[in-house]
């Protein structure tokens, strides 16, 4: 069981420095090192069920303490896999703020009044169902 755990435990730290690459990283680059990661974090757990399994079998006056260690292993690892969720979720966020910024960068954008038939103060007033005579009543007072 030590050489399992030590050599989990080793994948651990590399998984935890492995992490600082991600904020570095170019966006080409980006996926890759998320994908290793999750491959790391993946093969880890794999280990740490054949640690449980292990650490029940250890002799009764081990066993406490060799369980609290796998389990302490599993926890840093459950942080681990979080960490790696949000990062990917900001960058999720992040990506798609800049698309909705490209997509209104590239959109045309006209006045109401253009649209309406045939433009002016008039099209706009029919567009209403208003006469123009009413409209200089509203903001005028009389006709």
């Amino acid at each position: 069981m030590e050489p399992l755990y030590q050599q989990t435990h080793k994948q651990v730290h590399e998984v935890q420095s492995h992490m600082g690459r991600l904020e570095t990283a170019d966006k080409q680059s980006l996926h890759l090192v998320e994908n290793e990661i999750q491959a790391s974090i993946d093969q880890i757990f794999s280990r740490l069920e054949r640690l449980e399994i292990l650490s029940s079998k250890e002799p009764p006056n081990k066993r406490q303490n060799a369980k609290l260690r796998v389990d302490q292993l599993k926890y840093d690892v459950q942080h681990l896999q979080s960490a790696l969720r949000n990062f990917q979720h900001r960058r999720y966020a992040r990506e798609q703020q800049e698309r909705q910024r490209e997509e209104l960068l590239s959109r045309t954008f006209t006045t109401n009044v253009s649209q309406a038939r045939g433009g002016g103060l008039q099209a706009l007033g029919r567009s209403w169902g208003l006469e123009l005579g009413s409209l200089s009543f509203v903001f005028f007072g009389s006709v």
